[in-house]
């Protein structure tokens, strides 16, 4: 059985959003691997602000923080890397740039090795840019229908939208667009700010967990789901 699978709308290593953290950590070794690749186009000054932030979360929860420093493409290949990627309790992508985190990580040994750990046990999580590029693909708002960039694909015809109750009076019109017809076959998922849309494999289904809501568009269908309910979702799966 895989680990539990968290999609985050945003708050990563936040006092706010530690009871979530805790509760994927729970029963699972107390390892928290962390990887900021996301903000690396950004400079050093980003990733120690992400660094930093990980290792009081993971002082919060008391357990060991895993920094696994991936930049690009070469280290996400680096067998050293990988190799720390071991009896991990939670590995967690922060934000940042999606499309980046995506192309750095797809097909390489460190995501082989999260990956694997996943499919052990581990939970799984990811935020704002790490939730959008756990999916096939990752959307680009300002040309919804273009394509995008291939995601690492544990999430299948699904679209992540993050941010989603702070996004929502900002987008365009192809954005709205997209809301309102998306790709057949295709459910785009808007999480808002603080809260995460969480797959319990021992349940088998995907719930909210947050202030805030989760919101699924699908065949000109829209439905809003708040704290405890459960959404209607594919199971994660992929390479």
């Amino acid at each position: 059985m895989t680990g539990p699978l968290a999609l985050v709308g945003s708050g990563e290593y936040l006092p706010a959003m530690a009871e979530l953290e805790g509760r994927l950590l729970a029963g699972r070794p107390p390892r928290y691997v962390q990887l900021a690749t996301a903000a690396a186009p950004e400079g050093p000054t980003s990733l120690a602000y992400w660094h930093g932030l990980g290792r009081d979360a993971a002082r919060r929860l008391g357990v060991e923080q895993v920094v696994v420093d991936v930049t690009d493409r070469a280290s996400a290949d680096d067998p050293a890397l990988a190799a720390l990627v071991t009896d991990v309790g939670l590995a967690y992508l922060s934000g940042g740039n999606p499309g980046y985190l995506a192309e750095t990580l797809r097909g390489t040994a460190v995501w082989t090795a999260l990956a694997a750990a996943w499919r052990g046990g581990a939970a799984l999580a990811g935020c704002s840019a790490g939730a959008m590029a756990l999916a096939d693909a990752v959307v680009s708002l300002r040309h919804p229908f273009a394509g995008g960039v291939a995601g690492v694909g544990l999430l299948h015809d699904v679209l992540v939208l993050p941010h989603f109750d702070r996004m929502l009076g900002r987008l365009a019109s192809a954005g709205m667009q997209l809301l309102d017809q998306p790709p057949a076959g295709t459910t785009v998922v808007g999480i808002d700010e603080l809260t995460a849309l969480v797959w319990d494999p021992a349940e088998g289904r995907w719930s909210v967990t947050g202030r805030g809501s989760v919101w699924t568009f699908r065949g000109g269908t829209r439905l809003r789901h708040r704290d405890g309910e459960t959404v209607t979702l594919a199971p994660p799966g992929g390479p």
